[in-house]
């Protein structure tokens, strides 16, 4: 093979990579809800494929997920919380709720309807009761 060979070959092994690394490896700040009138409030914003990586809540109390699809691909026009029955169609340019009352604690993954972008729905035990968990992010410890 001739020196440009090697540099393209290593090129394309750099690019495959980088996109390993980005797609399986990174991820964003944990956010954690708000709770108005009793309901905890997370909005989303889902653009370039991004949304954030972990969501936190507490157990027993409601939960709202406002998501406004900002973009038109196709991965991202589904959001589906399998642990809780839900898959719903995100319409792009719109905000959409998502409801329901998580009853136990736990960490339970959420994706968009191809699988390619995933997430972390952590639901933390009712009340103060912060206990060690094994979940990565800062909002979790």
């Amino acid at each position: 093979m001739s020196t440009s060979q090697y540099a393209v070959t290593a090129a394309g092994i750099a690019a495959i990579v980088w996109v390993l690394w980005y797609f399986l490896y990174t991820s964003g700040p944990a956010v954690a809800a708000t709770v108005a009138a009793g309901v905890q409030e997370v909005r989303i914003t889902v653009k370039g494929g991004y949304t954030p990586d972990t969501i936190v809540v507490q157990a027993g109390t409601p939960v709202r997920l406002q998501f406004y699809r900002d973009e038109t691909v196709d991965c991202s026009e589904r959001v589906v919380f399998e642990d809780f029955g839900i898959d719903v169609l995100l319409p792009a340019f719109e905000t959409t709720a998502v409801e329901f009352t998580p009853r136990a604690a736990g960490e339970f993954r959420f994706r968009c309807g191809m699988n390619m972008l995933k997430g972390l729905l952590v639901v933390e035990p009712a009340g103060g009761d912060r206990r060690p968990s094994t979940s990565p992010h800062k909002l979790h410890e």
